[in-house]
């Protein structure tokens, strides 16, 4: 009820009209037993028995059963069409929730959930959670329905009423004993759905390890075994359709028969007529079709409440990195950065320990560290993809806490290692949908020096790279991740050992031209020729700035010393 109350909540003028529709259903059907007992009475029996009947008689017969045929007609066509605009519209408002719960979740969500199990949640999970609203209104108007038949059939006789009231609790009792006994099978299911979707996506998305290691017969096991799993336990879930289905199906064909036996034995002894017989039996006949409903729509309860209880699994999550500022503007210009005390942990791992820094307004700071030293963590905490458990971050004089997210965003670059593309065009890449003149476009692209190799690809900026950017090389999507990051002309860049796929030359020019333009830069250096383009050098070690300095100076450290001469002869 709580499912069927969400979509009712949602979406309740298609809802509503679906249910009127599904009751002028059940109204008409009543109606046509009826008129199908008159007939039979008045026109079929008497023109058999060689009595005749006026046309009169046969044109108000033909218009009846045509006008209580059209009024069903419209009724089953409302409620298909308005019941399938609500669930699907139902379905995009879960599917809206459920995307934007992602991209507000903190960066620990999605490092600690497979993609496999979210890509299950947006899709199967989805679809199943709202397959119960498929025969909703049919199942609310068969309620109705079986209320109308019991009254019609009793005052037909007595005893009609009676096996009405015996054979639908009796289809009640099964279909709910069906619905019990189908609950848990379906929920494994339905995890096992999501395994197959997660050994998908692993394989696929690892297809270079695949291959290059040779282990495409173990991903085609791997799979096998998920599936054979999947399998058995539809299998389960098909068998105890095979149980109780045919019974659901049989019981109102039993109905139909005790009907006719009775009512052969009550028209012999002239209590009712043989139109009252026949409109009894079409009417049981035609009960068939919304006891089926009823129970599609109780078996299909349980898979689609176990669906949305992973959904709300997600939907559920608090927002432990939300930002409440209400400061929606920083200062204009080059921006200064500032770390306070700030540590971070993954779990007990202690990744930064009461981090102090402080980085000037237009100056280039180089972190330096081993690596598993903070690094990329404290880009992170620069960046928002993570909170600090202590400590404080301001960025241009504004405490993070206190600065709306989207007006942090406005005035960041960030460029990490491992660069994303999208499956669009090289400039939607750069862009990312902003409207721009394409000057500002091929600007941007030269100072990354994509500019040139961008005119090399087939359609230019209008060149789709594929899918994670395949088609471009290491260093070109480097490249072009540094061009969406300065198309932007952002007050503070973050450099995460952005430029590490390319030739040491080719670095050192884009970093070069970095340093005429009016921002704030954290890098990410390995490179002796990169960390030497740096006005001051921050060496990271243990979670702690050791020391500050220019290369020169810093070189007096043996830790510094030894990583450096490391990094060079690498």
């Amino acid at each position: 009820m709580r499912l069927i109350g969400r979509s009712f909540r949602a979406h309740p003028i298609p809802h509503a009209i679906a249910i009127t529709g599904a009751i002028l259903f059940a109204v008409s059907v009543v109606a046509l037993s009826r008129a199908i007992a008159w007939v039979t009475d008045e026109l079929i029996v008497p023109g058999l028995g060689g009595d005749g009947v006026s046309n009169q008689q046969l044109l108000t017969g033909f218009l009846i059963i045509l006008l209580i045929a059209l009024v069903r007609g419209a009724g089953a066509v409302v409620r298909r069409y308005y019941l399938a605009m609500a669930e699907y519209r139902t379905g995009g408002t879960w599917r809206a929730q459920l995307y934007a719960q992602y991209l507000r979740q903190p960066l620990s969500f999605h490092r600690s959930t497979p993609t496999g199990q979210l890509l299950a949640h947006a899709d199967n999970d989805l679809v199943v959670a709202g397959i119960v609203l498929k025969p909703l209104a049919f199942a609310v108007a068969t309620v109705v329905l079986a209320f109308l038949a019991i009254i019609s059939l009793a005052l037909v006789h007595p005893l009609f009423g009676v096996v009405a009231v015996v054979l639908l609790p009796i289809l009640m009792i099964i279909n709910q004993a069906y619905s019990s006994r189908v609950a848990g099978p379906a929920a494994e299911v339905q995890q096992a759905v999501a395994e197959v979707t997660n050994v998908a996506h692993e394989s696929f998305d690892g297809i270079m390890v695949v291959k290059t290691l040779g282990r495409t017969d173990d991903e085609v096991a791997r799979m096998r075994e998920a599936s054979e799993d999947l399998r058995s336990k539809r299998l389960r879930v098909g068998g105890l359709r095979a149980i109780f289905e045919p019974l659901l199906e049989t019981l109102p064909s039993l109905g139909v028969v005790v009907i006719l036996l009775l009512g052969a034995r009550l028209v012999d002894d002239g209590t009712i007529s043989v139109g009252d017989v026949v409109g009894a039996m079409s009417l049981f006949s035609v009960l068939s079709l919304p006891i089926r409903i009823v129970g599609f729509f109780l078996q299909s309860m349980p898979a689609s409440v176990v669906a949305l209880e992973r959904i709300d699994g997600v939907l559920d999550l608090p927002f432990p990195e939300a930002h409440h500022g209400n400061v929606d503007a920083l200062p204009e210009g080059p921006l200064p950065l500032r770390f306070d005390g700030v540590s971070f942990a993954h779990g007990a791992n202690i990744v930064l320990d009461e981090l102090d820094l402080e980085i000037g307004a237009g100056e280039t700071l180089a972190l330096v560290g081993a690596t598993g030293s903070g690094k990329t963590t404290l880009l992170e905490l620069t960046a928002g993809l993570i909170s600090p458990n202590r400590g404080t971050i301001a960025l241009g004089g504004v405490g993070q806490d206190d600065l709306l997210p989207l007006a942090r965003a406005a005035r960041l670059g960030v460029v990490f290692q491992e660069t994303f593309l999208f499956a669009e065009s090289i400039r939607e890449n750069i862009t990312m949908g902003d409207p721009a003149h394409d000057d500002a476009v091929f600007e941007a692209a030269r100072a990354s020096n994509a500019h040139a190799f961008i005119l090399e690809t087939p359609d230019g900026y209008d060149t789709v790279v594929g899918e994670r950017g395949v088609t471009l090389s290491g260093g070109q999507r480097q490249r072009v991740a540094l061009a969406r990051a300065l198309f932007r002309a952002p007050s503070l860049l973050l450099l995460d050992d952005a430029t590490s796929a390319l030739d040491p030359s080719v670095e050192a020019e884009i970093l070069r031209g970095l340093d005429g333009r009016p921002m704030t830069i954290l890098m990410v250096a390995h490179r002796l020729s990169t960390i030497a383009l740096a006005d001051r050098i921050a060496f990271l070690d243990e979670g702690k700035i050791v020391a500050t300095g220019t290369h020169n100076e810093l070189l007096g450290l043996d830790g510094y010393r030894t990583l450096v001469q490391a990094y060079e002869e690498a």
